[in-house]
């Protein structure tokens, strides 16, 4: 089976290769620039996604499409449009994907969308489910929503397979971002007022979401369906800032703070968004997959955090 892997060299991409090459998978990665990373994969550069990419020599011969390649969240975006940017390559650039790989024969497409198109956080005892009616509250939301509506069209139309996959947040070994931004903070040992807080949020390790993908691409009862995925143990952002210090080997340092008072210093700060994450709980069940398609994480939580701590450890010291 040919796999063809968009964004192959990003942060999900690479482990999904490596571990597609360990099963003995043709792995072909479509990429924006050539790296190291891809001295043994077979690779084709494109330009920018979009709804006039051109996909014929990367879909030759491919049975099955992993799209990871996105715009993501932007922390200061100057295009004087943010919507229609995240349309021009999430929406239109998905879509037009998925016609030429229809056209092109391929059997399956594996879409990776967000647990952002079910919304931004739950409540009490709640988690977000496939049955939920979406609720995407930014630009991204709202293209990976209007990109997976796409694709129940094309899919219709071709009868070309699609499996779509949303994550929640994801970490491990290269992660980037807010989630890196807190490893440094903890490894400075600087004191993090979040003692108080007790939420509770769904997370997931980026090799539970690479075996998630293939399990998708590989399973015959994973066709026309959308699955969330996470690593199936929720935790608190107290509880994860001291896993993730012991494995660092450094204490964490917490202490108490009221969330009203966190809430309003974000404000000030013009981290609302980012403040929100860490005091708010976003919880999935996962249990539709797993069911449908027998699949068990093979990575613990603790196992995750772990290869994580240790890596941003490795690298920083």
């Amino acid at each position: 089976m040919r796999f063809l892997i968009t964004g192959a060299n990003g942060f999900v991409g690479k482990p999904l290769c490596a571990e597609l090459l360990r099963q003995g998978q043709s792995v072909r990665a479509v990429v924006r620039q050539r790296s190291q990373f891809l001295d043994d994969i077979e690779a084709i550069i494109v330009g920018n996604i979009g709804g006039n990419t051109d996909w014929l020599n990367a879909l030759r011969g491919v049975d099955v499409v992993i799209h990871l390649a996105a715009r993501v969240h932007v922390m200061r975006d100057t295009v004087a449009d943010p919507l229609a940017e995240f349309r021009r390559v999430n929406t239109a650039g998905t879509e037009h994907l998925a016609r030429c790989a229809a056209a092109s024969g391929v059997k399956r497409m594996i879409y990776v969308s967000s647990i952002k198109v079910n919304g931004e956080s739950t409540h009490g005892d709640k988690k977000f489910t496939e049955a939920d009616s979406p609720n995407p509250q930014d630009p991204y939301g709202v293209t990976k929503w209007e990109a997976e509506q796409a694709l129940r069209w094309v899919a219709s139309e071709t009868g070309m397979e699609v499996v779509v996959v949303r994550p929640p947040l994801v970490y491990g070994p290269g992660v980037k971002g807010n989630f890196a931004q807190m490893l440094g903070v903890i490894a400075k040992r600087i004191p993090l007022p979040f003692a108080s807080i007790h939420n509770c949020r769904s997370l997931i390790y980026v090799g539970n979401l690479a075996d998630a993908l293939i399990t998708c691409a590989t399973h015959p009862a994973a066709a026309g369906h959308t699955y969330l995925v996470c690593d199936g143990e929720d935790i608190s952002t107290p509880d994860l800032v001291r896993q993730l210090g012991r494995g660092m080997g450094v204490p964490s340092r917490l202490f108490p703070c009221p969330p009203a008072l966190l809430c309003i210093a974000g404000k000030l700060a013009g981290k609302s968004q980012q403040l929100e994450r860490l005091l708010g709980s976003l919880r999935v069940d996962s249990d539709k997959m797993r069911a449908d398609l027998n699949w068990v994480p093979p990575y613990s939580l603790q196992q995750g955090l772990q290869a994580t701590a240790e890596w941003f450890r490795t690298k920083h010291t």
